[in-house]
């Protein structure tokens, strides 16, 4: 008999690490972004027929977003092209559907106020073109010497859009290597290559950061098994999703999401080659 203990466990921990870091309203909308980013997973393995599990949260009590996403495991082959990119891609599509209202409502509940008047230890977070986009809808202009302090629900929708961007880089067993391989094949590996330099030269540029990730993607390599059927192409419907879907990790991708953050490590490798 499957026993679902350890998923409710992991997700009423997830619940109370979100509640530490963020609040109630942080905890419940982050909490309804993840959820519905893995049902969509998971329904399209279902869809398929391709025997899955139910999502794993990952706990994470600590600044600055008391989780670290979830996981779904596959437990079967992947019949075809078109099953790859719906499995892949449905995850951070449905995601996205709450994020984006997210931000929107929570830029209404937020407060615009001289950041002269901010306290020393406000965190300051990066802005991707698609955020800046819909803070300039919503908000329109901020007049010089302000900031926006983000609502609990903007945050999440923060958070949110970060995850979705990280979630389709085009690598490996990320939503986006799903994507990538459903549309090129074993062509991929290029796209992938070029991705890991870009992630590379963001780092070694403008944010140190970026170093777990490069370190993580060294490590994992290119590593996607073809599906059962790895010669039928897409239709072009899914193209077209899935050149949406890599417009949105472009706008949504954020190279310093912590600023200060950025330029506390940078001082740091200074001093080091200052020895």
């Amino acid at each position: 008999m499957r026993s679902y203990a350890p998923n409710a466990v992991l997700f009423l921990l997830t619940v109370l690490s979100t509640f530490l870091v963020g609040g109630f309203i942080y905890s419940v909308a982050i909490l309804s972004i993840l959820v519905a980013h893995e049902a969509g997973h998971y329904l399209a393995s279902r869809k398929y027929g391709v025997p899955s599990s139910l999502p794993y949260f990952i706990p994470f009590p600590l600044p600055p977003f008391g989780t670290l996403g979830a996981i779904i495991r596959s437990k079967g082959p992947i019949p075809n092209r078109k099953a790859l990119f719906d499995i892949g891609s449905w995850g951070p599509l449905c995601g996205l559907a709450l994020a984006i209202p997210a931000v929107v409502v929570g830029f209404l509940l937020s407060e615009v106020t001289d950041v002269a008047k901010l306290p020393d230890q406000t965190t300051s977070l990066g802005n991707s073109p698609l955020l800046s986009l819909l803070q300039r809808i919503v908000l329109g202009d901020l007049p010089p010497g302000t900031d926006v302090v983000l609502h609990p629900i903007a945050y999440a929708g923060w958070v949110g859009l970060f995850i979705t961007s990280l979630n389709l880089l085009p690598t490996g067993q990320l939503d986006g290597g799903h994507i990538i391989y459903a549309l090129f094949g074993r062509h991929s590996k290029i796209i992938f290559r070029l991705t890991l330099l870009a992630i590379t030269l963001i780092c070694l540029i403008y944010n140190l950061g970026w170093l777990l990730l490069v370190i993580i993607l060294l490590f994992i390599g290119y590593k996607h098994p073809p599906p059962l059927d790895d010669r039928t192409p897409l239709d072009w419907r899914r193209k077209v999703i899935g050149g949406f879907a890599f417009a949105i990790f472009f706008s949504a991708f954020t190279p310093i999401p912590f600023p200060t953050l950025a330029v506390g490590l940078r001082e740091v490798l200074h001093s080091w080659l200052n020895l």
